[in-house]
């Protein structure tokens, strides 16, 4: 049980260690930066483990008070004599990985939403059902028949765009579940997440090619990078309960199902496909009219995807620069695939467009919401992420 005495006294040694290690170390760190990362972490890990420990210990039955406050023979003398708590669990270490992990499914199956794989097959079970296309017996019409009967035991497309909604934000008011409310911050730090990770990396390749010593730290900001996903991380936190988990989980296999039957021989000889992909582009045109995204949403899809499996680890609280890196190099590709994608598509913008806030926009002299959204690819006010205008509170590039 730490008295605030102990800890005081704890601090200012790990203090004045650190300043004497750093003034008889100077020479070598001048020309290894990484000692210095080194024994920052052995002395963070030493001090850790102090408190660690400390926080373990059972508290007396009255917390402390009693000592506090003069009360009885285990009163304080002097103020230095006195409990001290070590604090609480750190907020960003109480997220389950399993639902940001649901969060990173449901957001690859609103991008095939979006793409039109399961109109495809509505579409296909219409014309097999009014007999207007040379389907009979082969797999694709079996599986068909199949796909029918099962869907009254399946959630149903209004359930899958209210938890697109509900989760992601994406879609239009009339999308809104009854109870819920719609996660609209979510596209914007996703959205500010990826840059982050992708500036880091290219200011981490710039650096490679003109520092000095390849082994000096990079112009990066980690802390950036942590701070973007942690706020992400947090806001998912709150979007993920409910039916969430096992809705993915359903809709995921129906997403394997629509695409077996699209791949079956006698469906992909119907349109002259070579794929099931092939399949879905031929239907969105000749029935539907659509001008194809498939190939951005696609990629958006996974990339997404993979770049929120990797937030749900417990990688984006690693504080020392080395290991942050090891692990951030996993989604690094990733984040610089979704970026250029959605570029393509209008849904975001490269945030290095203005790295510092222009004085005028602190004036308010320049439109609202201007400089925010070339730093954080978010729209201005009364924007779509495609530039077209919008009543307020509606976005309609995701409307359904």
């Amino acid at each position: 049980m730490a008295r605030e005495q102990d800890l005081q006294g704890l601090l200012d040694r790990v203090g004045a260690l650190r300043e004497t290690l750093a003034s008889k170390l100077s020479p070598q760190l001048l020309e290894n930066p990484q000692l210095a990362e080194i024994l920052t972490k052995q002395l963070d890990d030493l001090l850790d483990s102090v408190i660690t420990q400390d926080r373990a210990a059972p508290p007396p039955p009255d917390q402390g008070l009693a000592e506090l406050v003069g009360l009885g023979e285990g009163a304080a003398r002097t103020f230095g004599q006195t409990r001290l708590p070590q604090g609480i669990d750190a907020y960003d270490e109480t997220v389950l990985s399993e639902r940001v992990v649901a969060v990173g499914d449901l957001y690859y199956l609103y991008q095939h939403e979006r793409i039109g794989v399961f109109r495809a097959v509505q579409k296909l079970q219409e014309l097999f059902r009014a007999g207007s296309v040379r389907l009979s017996s082969g797999p694709g019409a079996f599986a068909l028949y199949q796909f029918d009967r099962r869907e009254v035991l399946r959630y149903t497309q209004r359930d899958r765009i209210g938890a697109y909604r509900r989760v992601l934000g994406y879609g239009g008011s009339q999308d809104n579940l009854p109870g819920s409310r719609p996660n609209t911050e979510f596209h914007h730090m996703f959205s500010h997440f990826i840059n982050q990770i992708a500036l880091y990396w290219r200011d981490k390749r710039i650096s490679d090619v003109i520092r000095e010593r390849a082994h000096d730290p990079s112009f990066g900001s980690v802390a950036i990078v942590r701070r973007a996903g942690l706020d992400l991380r947090n806001n998912m936190k709150f979007t993920s309960f409910g039916h969430l988990n096992v809705m993915r989980v359903e809709v995921m296999q129906l997403l394997e199902e629509a695409f077996r039957i699209l791949g079956a021989d006698d469906v992909r000889r119907l349109f002259g496909a070579d794929s099931a992909w092939d399949v879905v582009e031929e239907i969105l045109i000749r029935y539907f009219g659509e001008q194809l995204v498939t190939s951005p949403r696609q990629r958006m899809a996974v990339a997404g995807r993979d770049v929120l499996r990797w937030l749900a680890q417990p990688h984006i609280n690693q504080s020392q620069r080395v290991q942050f890196e090891a692990m951030l190099m996993d989604v690094a590709e990733y984040a610089e695939e979704w970026l250029t994608s959605a570029q393509s598509l209008g849904l975001a913008v490269r945030g290095e467009r203005e790295r510092v806030t222009n004085i005028e926009d602190r004036n308010g002299l320049s439109a609202p919401g201007a400089g925010r959204a070339a730093r954080t690819g978010a729209p201005p006010p009364g924007r779509t992420l495609n530039g077209a205008n919008t009543q307020p509170g509606r976005n309609r590039e995701y409307e359904n």
